[in-house]
């Protein structure tokens, strides 16, 4: 069946085309035109203005929709990706939390059964393991009694244990850190700066051991700081040195202020910047309400308040609750920058990052993962796969 979005303002990966037409078929991206295509059709669903984009790409997101990838079912699995399907989001990496080997290895197997037996969902594009090799200093929410050290015997074991994994983030300056990053790259899964207290020269040697990108930019690592009389570079000043890092960014307007978002925006050219969620099960659910950050089994309660996931006694966050939506709607409203561009952060440099082909750009040949929004970033519909799965 060949399908027609039309009368849309089709975003492309180096211009936008005004009243075009995105053409669909058995799965497929088939063409882009301007002419008529009306009569050569099965399905026509007029866009009426709207923006129509590559589906969204969350590369780093904990759950959704109540449901948390920690929780230890298949079905946590699929709810939290569907939850996240609404909101224009049609491929996704779920992401771990240090924990228990034990926890981790029931993760992995709920995540291949629910890939398996997913249907009328987003495309799962590999787990990212975040953590257990991270920094006491800049544990963050993660849980400090499993934080270590890499042991090349435990991390060989992990990886034999699961062909899924596509990132490992760990802390650079851990002894075993460089070796765990030749062993990813060897592997062809990306090694990323996560939870980290290093200093320049340390983010350095990283890049030598394969490195190549920094987990939430700003949350969770160290920054300019004077030890004695002299000042030293963090993660965060790293990241804006060395051209060779891609950096991630919690774009909920909570996490990074506007004016924060701004100055990254400054920094690091548009191509090297991946919008992510980073979000707790509370993504999708309504203010005021209490959900557990972590597992249901073993997670700590947190509430849901200003946009954001709270810890009970407010002293910090807890989480995000941010969807994709949120993301490219802040960086557009909030930070100013033209939707083509927020978009980009949120389809082709993620799916460059990731290594996936066939995704995040519209043209000829690619999949038809497809998100329609409004001028607000509010979601019409969304295609995975040529298929509508969403409308609103």
């Amino acid at each position: 069946m060949k399908t027609a979005i039309v009368n849309g303002r089709l975003l492309t990966p180096l211009r936008m085309l005004k009243n075009a037409s995105l053409l669909v078929e058995d799965g497929k991206i088939a063409g882009i035109t301007q002419d008529d295509v009306l009569s050569e059709t099965d399905l026509v669903y007029d866009a009426q203005g709207c923006y129509v984009s590559p589906g969204f790409i969350d590369m780093h997101t904990h759950g959704g929709g109540g449901f948390d990838y920690m929780d230890g079912t298949a079905e946590a699995f699929a709810g939290a990706a569907k939850a996240h399907l609404l909101h224009g989001t049609t491929s996704l990496t779920p992401t771990t939390l240090s924990s228990s080997e034990e926890e981790l290895l029931l993760a992995f197997r709920c995540y291949a059964e629910a890939k398996d037996g997913m249907q009328d969902g987003p495309n799962f594009l590999g787990l990212h393991l975040e953590g257990p090799y991270f920094s006491q200093a800049q544990a963050g929410a993660q849980d400090p009694k499993h934080l270590k050290a890499p042991q090349r015997e435990q991390y060989l074991r992990i990886l034999g244990a699961c062909g899924d994994i596509s990132r490992i983030s760990a802390a650079v300056e851990l002894p075993g850190a460089p070796e765990l990053g030749d062993e990813l790259r060897g592997r062809g899964i990306i090694a990323a700066i996560g939870h980290s207290d290093a200093r320049y020269e340390d983010v350095q040697i990283g890049v030598e051991h394969g490195y190549s990108l920094v987990t939430h930019l700003y949350s969770g690592m160290s920054m300019l700081r004077r030890i004695g009389p002299w000042r030293h570079l963090g993660v965060v000043e790293s990241a804006y040195m060395i051209d060779e890092l891609d950096v991630e960014i919690i774009a909920d307007g909570c996490h990074l202020p506007p004016e924060l978002l701004r100055l990254i925006l400054k920094q690091k050219p548009w191509d090297k910047i991946c919008l992510i969620t980073d979000s707790m099960r509370g993504a999708g659910l309504p203010e005021g309400e209490i959900v557990k950050l972590g597992s249901l089994e073993h997670g700590q309660d947190v509430v849901l308040e200003d946009g954001v996931a709270m810890m009970m006694d407010r002293s910090a966050f807890a989480g995000s609750v941010c969807t994709a939506d949120r993301c490219v709607r802040t960086m557009v409203q909030g930070a100013g920058i033209p939707v083509a561009d927020a978009v980009r952060m949120m389809t082709m440099n993620p799916a460059r990052v990731l290594g996936a082909k066939g995704k995040g750009i519209l043209v000829p040949g690619y999949d038809a993962d497809v998100c329609i929004f409004d001028d607000d970033i509010q979601i019409r519909r969304v295609m995975v796969a040529g298929k509508f799965l969403v409308e609103k």
